[in-house]
């Protein structure tokens, strides 16, 4: 054999015959595939799904997985709670600031004052003997005799303008108190107008002084307020308040009490009276002495209301209040001022003469503020 030729015959190369077994082996049992290889875009299809099929397998691992660990956490949590007995719920109602449309931001302070007082039983150190030591008592604030009721009885007019007035008191005075802080303070308006120091109608109360430059009993009837518009709601809440206090409700908190300022200020009188009680931002005061007795107060409506806001009389837009300080000091009922009382020429305090009792002839309600002309209005031209 010389070069690969035995006796003039060729024979196959020995790396010729190795390559043509890895032709076969790689591409097919004794077959040449070369010509049928896969093309790239191919190649990257077998590879897209091939990581798809592993990642599909990781996550169905890992939902086994999660899945051995959570059923034995949900069994045991269900299976081994223990029974604990509730006690039955109770109603609880809801507080003023609770209630929509009667708060305000901030409005929870002021409604301290309504909750009621918890008891909480004294503390004794172990070893310590009861009775040893006396503990000093803060004063409470002296609240008096109570205040009766009063219940505005006259004409149609002289109701809707009592209203009216009292109404607006509580609006301009306590629009942002809770309803106890709104009855105390037509409280005080009625308390004033069954004391023998001011005038006997609600509106000769609350418009006393009111075209003062100083003066003005309450000052929103002075410092322009009431150019501002109520609201909706917070004027239909005054009315019911105020149509509740004309009708004989009695806010027995405030007593006798005929004075009150805010917690923003310290008026000049205020050392000089009884301090009764602190409801929501108002600290509410009585006279002592004379003044503040029972004596001083007749709880009884004569009607005989003006008429209210800037077309209230000259007498009572100008007229001055009681001196709190002079008040304070009277020793008997003699000292205090009696304003109330009707004059000989048959005026009041209020500058309103008192209305007749209707006849059966004339039914009418009296205002004391129809023109002549509009006197016979509403009555029958002839009878049919």
């Amino acid at each position: 054999m010389v070069n690969g030729q035995v006796s003039g015959v060729p024979v196959w190369n020995a790396s010729y015959r190795v390559d043509v077994w890895a032709s076969t082996w790689r591409y097919g049992r004794g077959v040449d595939q070369t010509a049928s290889r896969p093309t790239p875009q191919q190649l990257l299809a077998r590879r897209r799904r091939a990581r798809q099929s592993r990642r599909a397998l990781i996550l169905r691992r890992l939902g086994v997985l999660a899945a051995a660990l959570a059923v034995p956490a949900i069994a045991a949590e269900t299976a081994f709670e223990p029974e604990i007995p509730q006690a039955p719920a109770s109603t609880v109602e809801p507080l003023g600031f609770e209630t929509p449309g009667e708060s305000f931001p901030g409005s929870a302070f002021y409604y301290l004052q309504d909750a009621p007082a918890l008891a909480a039983p004294a503390f004794t150190p172990a070893g310590t003997a009861t009775g040893t030591a006396d503990l000093a008592q803060p004063a409470q604030p002296g609240i008096g005799p109570a205040a009766a009721a009063l219940v505005a009885m006259g004409s149609g007019s002289d109701i809707v303008r009592a209203q009216e007035c009292l109404a607006t008191a509580i609006y301009y005075e306590a629009a942002s108190e809770s309803d106890a802080g709104q009855r105390a303070v037509a409280q005080v308006v009625l308390n004033r107008v069954a004391h023998s120091a001011w005038p006997d109608t609600v509106c000769g109360v609350v418009y006393q002084g009111s075209a003062r430059r100083t003066g003005c009993q309450f000052t929103f009837t002075c410092d322009g307020s009431l150019a501002r518009r109520p609201s909706r709601g917070g004027w239909e809440r005054a009315s019911r308040i105020a149509r509740a206090a004309l009708a004989g409700s009695v806010y027995d908190p405030v007593g006798l009490s005929t004075h009150y300022h805010t917690l923003a200020v310290h008026p000049y009188w205020a050392p000089s009276l009884s301090r009764t009680t602190v409801i929501g931002a108002h600290v509410f005061y009585r006279w002592p002495g004379a003044a503040g007795e029972p004596a001083a107060f007749t709880f009884r409506y004569g009607g005989g209301e003006p008429q209210p806001g800037r077309a209230a009389p000259a007498a009572i837009a100008q007229a001055q209040g009681p001196d709190p300080v002079a008040l304070a000091q009277a020793s008997s009922l003699s000292a205090v001022p009696d304003v109330s009382e009707t004059s000989a020429t048959g005026g009041n305090a209020a500058g309103v003469a008192p209305q007749p009792a209707p006849s059966a002839a004339n039914r009418l309600p009296k205002a004391g503020a129809v023109r002549s002309e509009y006197a016979n209005s509403g009555r029958w031209i002839e009878r049919p």
